[in-house]
């Protein structure tokens, strides 16, 4: 696989390329956000533009037809670099149960792993599905509720806690199926 530098420069890619970035002021809200609530909301914003940011890139890559192979990694690794950072940041601060942490980080590394391999065997890069994009919004939805410090409004903080977690086990198994299923393909296309 090569990516070309024209690739690199689609409005798509470095929007998704900004939003790797915008971790960084995320980071150093959270960090603070016990010294203001202001920091909280301000974090929070923050991360909605990525949200938007994520959702008008894969609109634009398919609106202009610039869909790349270096937009098919950088979109979901600007995911998976904001969601990682907050979660590990969240659950260093106390913020996070113990085993949300694991089952998200698990998932993260698994669908990635995953992701090298069967890319690897069938020689492309495999696009996020819907699955993973709804489950990284419902995470997204649980680390907002998290940074808001909804916890006392228990049944919406309890909800999004539970539904992204079955959502991110439902999403490592939905990506394994098709894996398998793509490196069965491949294997029959060669035989």
């Amino acid at each position: 696989m090569k990516i070309k530098w024209s690739d690199i420069r689609t409005k798509s890619n470095m929007l998704s390329t900004f939003r790797v970035f915008l971790v960084i002021p995320i980071i150093f809200l959270i960090l603070n956000f016990n010294e203001a609530y202001s920091y909280r909301v301000y974090a929070v914003l923050l991360m909605v533009l990525g949200v938007i940011t994520d959702l008008l890139d894969g609109y634009l890559a398919r609106k202009y037809n610039e869909i790349t192979e270096f937009g098919k990694i950088i979109d979901p690794f600007a995911d998976k670099v904001n969601i990682v950072a907050i979660i590990i940041l969240l659950y260093y601060m106390d913020e996070l149960p113990a085993y949300y942490f694991w089952v998200i980080i698990l998932r993260d590394v698994i669908i990635f792993t995953g992701g090298i391999i069967v890319s690897n065997i069938v020689g492309k890069v495999l696009p996020s599905n819907l699955l993973g994009k709804i489950t990284v919004l419902s995470i997204g939805f649980f680390i907002i509720a998290t940074v808001l410090d909804l916890r006392s409004i228990t049944w919406l903080y309890e909800s999004l806690k539970y539904l992204s977690l079955v959502l991110s086990v439902g999403s490592v198994i939905g990506y394994a199926i098709r894996g398998v299923e793509l490196v069965k393909w491949k294997k029959n296309e060669t035989v």
